[in-house]
């Protein structure tokens, strides 16, 4: 598709459910995805299909066979290739004229200030190792960003059990009760925004 072509008519069908100014508003939001994974690859391709004018994704690992039963951006043709390269690519095939940032680190508490710098609307957390996500969710709510956060969801298998709603209320996930044993002994907050499974594992 031709990237002159302009927003409106790129995203005609969202403009037919949103209307204009829906849909400038999101192309004037800012969203950071950290952890590009079975959750993050398809965050971020929403995102992109939606409009949304300015996506940072974060990742540190590379492409490996192991991912194509899950992962958005696991093919043969992207084996051993950084992630937020393949993800960067994909954004801007889908929609050129969004801004996209990359940045290819772990995050962990020498990162995690500068994965988050700068003015952004929202953080969608899609990570999975403890110590990084707890770093994270505190960096992000020291910084004022408004912030999603995705709960464990290997070996679950029932989509109606997917719920939205606070880390408070979480239940049978051992992730969420790790997280919150953290953010409580740190006395941060554990009110955050989250989706999780109600499933038992």
């Amino acid at each position: 598709m031709n990237a002159k072509i302009g927003i409106s008519e790129r995203f005609s069908r969202i403009e037919q459910m949103i209307g204009v100014d829906g849909l400038k508003k999101l192309n004037s939001a800012s969203v950071i995805v950290v952890g590009l994974g079975a959750v993050g690859s398809y965050a971020v391709e929403a995102l992109a299909r939606a409009g949304v004018g300015r996506i940072k994704v974060v990742d540190f690992d590379l492409i490996k066979p192991s991912n194509i039963n899950r992962q958005l951006y696991a093919l043969e043709s992207t084996m051993g290739n950084a992630k937020v390269d393949v993800a960067a690519n994909r954004i801007l095939d889908i929609n050129p004229k969004c801004r996209v940032e990359k940045m290819n680190v772990f995050v962990h508490k020498e990162t995690v200030n500068s994965v988050l710098a700068g003015e952004w609307h929202l953080l969608i957390d899609a990570i999975d190792s403890l110590n990084p996500k707890v770093e994270l969710l505190i960096g992000a709510k020291n910084a004022g960003i408004n912030v999603i956060s995705s709960m464990g969801a290997a070996m679950r298998r029932d989509p109606s059990l997917v719920r939205v709603g606070s880390l408070e209320q979480v239940k049978n996930c051992p992730l969420a009760r790790q997280i919150r044993k953290k953010l409580r002994r740190l006395k941060a907050d554990v009110d955050i925004p989250c989706v999780y499974s109600m499933e038992k594992v």
